[in-house]
């Protein structure tokens, strides 16, 4: 039997400037997206779609929900294997092509998890645990494009005397 899920969020399109759609140029991208009990995450489209700079676009969104899916399982991974991981950062980065009809679709999607570990002897295990947890991500089996990852597995620096 699967068990079943089910996430809820609500849109909000902020950016009727007083003419609604009447035109390409007369609107804003700008929407808000919410769930209960949290904080508001601003949202527009890429900057080259008329959006606005300074909020979060769908594309960054899609980006940003594989690097999590993956870093949530990897924690899991090393805490059920007692590696003991004291800091965990990504810079990935997606393609994404458009089509002459306006269309487009992600090829590709680089994560690059940097992870630091309290024990360096253990640093193959991790990056074992790298395929272990893409193979277990929600979102990366649930997208037709390659996820790909570029690990850095790395110990903290001795402590001075």
């Amino acid at each position: 039997m699967n068990d079943e899920h089910h996430y809820m969020i609500h849109l909000q399109w902020t950016g009727n400037q007083g003419s609604g759609t009447s035109g390409y140029r007369t609107y804003s991208r700008d929407h808000v997206i919410t769930g209960v009990g949290k904080p508001p995450l601003l949202g527009s489209s890429d900057p080259v779609f008329r959006g606005d700079a300074a909020r979060y676009n769908p594309e960054e969104l899609l980006v940003a929900s594989l690097a999590a899916c993956h870093m949530l399982w990897m924690l899991h991974l090393c805490a059920d294997a007692a590696i003991v991981v004291i800091e965990y950062t990504d810079s990935a980065g997606g393609v994404m092509e458009v089509n002459p009809d306006g269309s487009g679709q992600f090829t590709s999607v680089v994560l690059r998890p940097r992870v630091m570990i309290t024990d360096s002897s253990r640093m193959d295990e991790v990056r074992a645990l790298h395929q272990k947890a893409h193979g277990l991500c929600f979102i990366a089996r649930s997208v037709n494009f390659p996820v790909r990852h570029e690990p850095e597995t790395i110990s903290p620096p001795p402590s001075r005397p």
